[in-house]
């Protein structure tokens, strides 16, 4: 009776054991055919920039609402940081990676190393020289042409320019600057009076604008600033200097801060860039990747003007 017993027991265990492998094997199953919740690491440029504060609320947005989690970090304008983010990432084994570059070339390691781990990685917003999975942005060289064009209708083609640069060596600063030059080649009668960087800073670009002041005065007609927080704060140099009625300020971007300024008058115009769309295609095209099936390896977002007399059309959105 006591071996009869015991031999019973084992074969309970045994059926035990074999079942849970049975279930194991069925979770397992479950994850490869979309039962397991996908993970997205994202690495953002600087949450200290409204414009990209917006793009990771609506890459938020996007991955609660198609149910994947989204793991986001702030990479404070650091490419060794952001590329220890994408390797923290790669050990956590996520199943995709966005990145919003800090540069073109010191965060192209990152993209390398994900692509090393076999794990997909899509630029946002902005380019890296090496090559990733698949990029969602917007032609920062068009939004320069778009912005420098309009000072050159603005002013007749004939006079004198300032230009803030963004953080030097990002692929917004490079493009921006390269589509606005292309405009300034065509007008001879326009002068790139000065040009530096204002590190998309507002209280950086309102005292850069304030030592132009000292250094040039009347002679600045006209003011193109690479995002809207600094075209906010060369607003605000003018104005207390006096000269803002006398000189045009285009920037980009579409902050709300900007959309209001440009309704009241004091900004002449910004350039719109999408970043509910550039935020949930991001998430749209990783989780497509994710999940093996068709994607557009590039999607540009077109960039649109907004002047005062188009801007309740923006205000809305």
């Amino acid at each position: 009776m006591i071996r009869k017993s015991v031999l019973l027991s084992h074969t309970l265990l045994l059926s035990l054991f074999l079942g849970g492998c049975g279930q194991s094997s069925s979770s397992e199953k479950a994850d490869k055919e979309g039962g397991k919740k996908l993970v997205i690491g994202a690495t953002m440029l600087s949450m200290q920039n409204e414009f990209i504060v917006n793009v990771n609320d609506e890459m938020t947005k996007k991955a609660e609402a198609d149910g994947v989690e989204l793991i986001s970090v702030d990479a404070e304008r650091s490419p060794l940081k952001q590329i220890e983010q994408v390797e923290s990432f790669i050990a956590q084994q996520v199943d995709a990676i966005i990145m919003n570059p800090c540069e073109v070339e010191a965060s192209s390691p990152a993209v390398t190393k994900a692509l090393a781990a076999h794990i997909p990685i899509i630029n946002v917003n902005s380019a890296t020289s090496a090559t990733p999975t698949a990029i969602v942005g917007s032609d920062d060289v068009e939004s320069g042409r778009i912005a420098m064009n309009y000072i050159a209708k603005r002013l007749g083609g004939k006079g004198n320019v300032v230009m803030m640069h963004g953080y030097m060596g990002q692929a917004a600063q490079i493009q921006r600057e390269q589509g606005a030059r292309e405009v300034l080649k065509q007008y001879p009668g326009l002068k790139l009076l000065a040009h530096q960087t204002g590190e998309w800073d507002r209280a950086k670009s309102m005292t850069l604008m304030e030592n132009w002041i000292q250094s040039y005065g009347p002679q600045i007609n006209a003011v193109f600033a690479q995002n809207d927080e600094m075209g906010m704060g060369a607003v605000k140099a003018l104005t207390s200097a006096g000269l803002k009625n006398k000189v045009i300020v285009v920037s980009i971007d579409a902050i709300p801060d900007a959309l209001q300024a440009v309704k009241n008058g004091t900004l002449d115009a910004t350039i719109f860039q999408n970043a509910e769309q550039q935020g949930a295609k991001a998430i749209e095209t990783a989780i497509k990747i994710a999940k093996g099936q068709p994607y557009d390896k590039e999607t540009l977002i077109p960039f649109e003007l907004v002047t005062k007399e188009n801007i309740s059309k923006y205000q809305q959105k």
